[in-house]
């Protein structure tokens, strides 16, 4: 009897709350939370992602900041793709992620939310102490006199000039791109800037672009502040989101991650679950809001 008891016990299934628990008396213990989010936080949101489990590339590469700024086609290029891409971005609403972050923030869980993505959907979850450390697709910038505009108004531009333009998009990419690998781009009519006739560049961080320095002493500030870290959805191998892993883990400070697959701080998290973001943060604002 007693050795078939401990048979029972061994085999009894492992409880599939347990990692949610855990998560759940990390936020609790350690709030109020700097929030670093990525990619993975918005593919709910019908916006693909960049890397898959192992943290390769799913897709070609980004345009590169020198290229964009030298290369007429590389501009017309980035823009074509731009022109597909962008009504998926600018069509999409906040997911359960989206709007669990938000809450936490209006419980008191949450002090500040850093985001690597420039899709704008914390703000339209009701986020409102948001860094978005990459910028925001919502404005294009003057690469000439720094005049900014609209990003509606450079697509309503770009539609109209480009009427001869296949505009349906074969397949979305990251950040309101399109994948336009065989089509032909020689015609494609680039935007300027009306008032000096400068590069017109979306208002975001470009790979090889540097981050404002202003925007990243605001996030180191911030997590200084704070009482412990959580990632959502990013691999952290792009240097810029990852910094704030290394601090944390010099200042002592704890951190949690929600992110299916490898990440490049996988050895300096106090806790990692790899669950799907949505499924996870939904049920931990659900059950702090019913403890509390």
């Amino acid at each position: 009897m007693h050795n078939s008891l401990r048979t029972h016990e061994f085999m009894k299934p492992p409880n599939p709350r347990a990692p949610l628990e855990r998560l759940i008396d990390f936020v609790q213990t350690n709030k109020p939370l700097f929030v670093l989010t990525g990619a993975g936080c918005s593919t709910e949101s019908g916006i693909p992602d960049y890397r898959d489990a192992n943290g390769a590339w799913k897709h070609a590469q980004p345009v590169q900041y020198q290229d964009f700024m030298q290369r007429h086609t590389t501009r017309q290029r980035y823009w074509a793709r731009s022109m597909l891409g962008y009504p998926r971005v600018a069509n999409a609403r906040p997911n359960l992620a989206h709007k669990a972050l938000a809450e936490m923030e209006r419980i008191g869980l949450v002090s500040t939310l850093v985001t690597q993505n420039v899709d704008g959907l914390h703000q339209k979850a009701g986020q409102r102490n948001v860094i978005e450390l990459h910028g925001s697709l919502a404005m294009t910038r003057c690469m000439g006199c720094g005049h900014r505009f609209s990003r509606k108004l450079i697509q309503d531009r770009l539609v109209e000039v480009n009427t001869a333009f296949n505009q349906q998009c074969p397949e979305t990419a990251p950040d309101g791109d399109a994948r336009l690998e065989h089509v032909d781009i020689s015609e494609f009519n680039v935007p300027h800037c009306n008032r000096c006739n400068g590069i017109l560049k979306p208002d975001v961080v470009f790979f090889g672009e540097s981050v404002p320095k202003r925007r990243v002493m605001a996030a180191f500030s911030s997590l200084q502040r704070s009482g412990g870290m959580v990632v959502v959805g990013s691999s952290l191998v792009i240097y810029s989101g990852y910094r704030f892993c290394r601090f944390a883990k010099t200042n002592n400070i704890p951190i949690a991650a929600v992110n299916l697959g490898y990440t490049r701080a996988d050895d300096q998290f106090t806790l990692k679950l790899e669950l799907n973001c949505v499924e996870a943060l939904s049920e931990l604002v659900n059950t702090v809001k019913h403890i509390s």
